[in-house]
């Protein structure tokens, strides 16, 4: 059964980059014990900020020392802490590589890597787009995958994590994003959620793609009648197989879209799954090409690539013969 969500995100814009702080500042006013480490551009100002203020003790800054970061993260997690460790997303996953996979999984400690301005919004370019980060983590043993949909999601992870055993990303984007949720709900790490019902195609997306793809999906519904269903699959790792075999099978055509290369991500992810399983229908992975993104505002290069909501319509239409 589909969790309520909303349509009027122009109304409801939140930013998981403010909640993951605000949600660590209560965990820390509640008394749970645990370890925040950062970078430089955790500002005083920010949610995160006042966590620094007033509890100095549990915050280490490690400046512009990413590698470092994660290693020392990973020290920390073997003394019993569990760590929270906010990185730039593009640092993270191409600076901090063999500390992930070498200090962090390798020893399976209890660190949450926080991955801040996933996908290209950075706006910073080639250099500072993080559009490789999922096939790369999807590769190393004991690493779990959380891409939240929301800044409440997002909050729901956090949360959730403080109970999990073993090393974790958390992949967030830069600024503000719609709500996807209308209403509170059951999370749990590696089991997707329908958020909205559908016959004739699934859309599986993560992260802020869950919002261009029910917007997507509300295209198809109105323009060409086609019922889709859209999962929100949060957990890229572990996949939650079950459901995308599922939705394969109701619905007979299978689309992913996803802010990241098409590449190794979940739109690989979810092909394997398929492939494995013997799925014939029709498959397509909407994200970036395998090229370095055009350099612009975030928005003029989604709707570049066709990953914006009318984009995502164009292409499932086109593969349904609707177009």
């Amino acid at each position: 059964m589909s969790v309520k969500t909303t349509f009027n995100f122009d109304q409801m814009l939140s930013n998981a980059r403010e909640a993951y702080g605000e949600e660590l500042f209560r965990m820390a006013e509640e008394g749970i014990d645990f370890v925040f480490t950062y970078t430089d551009n955790v500002a005083e100002s920010t949610s995160a900020g006042k966590l620094l203020k007033k509890y100095p003790e549990r915050c280490f800054n490690f400046g512009i020392a990413e590698p470092n970061q994660v290693g020392a993260s990973a020290g920390i997690a073997l003394s019993g802490q569990v760590v929270f460790a906010q990185v730039f997303g593009p640092f993270l996953s191409l600076r901090a590589a063999d500390q992930i996979h070498t200090d962090i999984a390798y020893n399976d400690v209890n660190v949450r890597l926080i991955g801040t301005h996933s996908g290209l919004t950075a706006a910073g370019g080639p250099t500072h787009n993080t559009i490789a980060d999922l096939a790369l983590y999807r590769a190393i043993p004991n690493l779990t995958i959380c891409v939240p949909a929301d800044a409440a999601q997002c909050c729901k992870i956090i949360r959730k994590s403080m109970d999990f055993k073993g090393p974790m990303v958390i992949r967030i984007d830069r600024g503000g994003s719609p709500d996807v949720y209308a209403s509170d709900y059951e999370y749990e790490i590696g089991k997707a959620i329908e958020v909205k019902p559908g016959k004739d195609v699934t859309i599986i997306s993560c992260g802020s793609a869950v919002y261009w793809s029910m917007m997507g999906a509300k295209i198809l519904e109105e323009k060409h009648g086609i019922s889709v269903r859209v999962i929100d699959m949060h957990t890229i790792k572990p996949l939650d197989v079950d459901m995308i075999i599922k939705c394969a099978r109701e619905t007979g055509n299978v689309v992913t879209v996803e802010e990241h290369s098409i590449n190794g991500g979940l739109g690989g992810a979810v092909a394997e799954s398929l492939m494995e399983a013997g799925f014939d229908g029709k498959f397509k992975r909407i994200g970036l090409p395998d090229e370095f993104a055009l350099l612009g505002d975030p928005d003029e290069v989604y709707k570049h690539y066709k990953m914006d909501s009318q984009g995502i319509a164009d292409q499932v239409a086109e593969l349904l013969g609707k177009k």
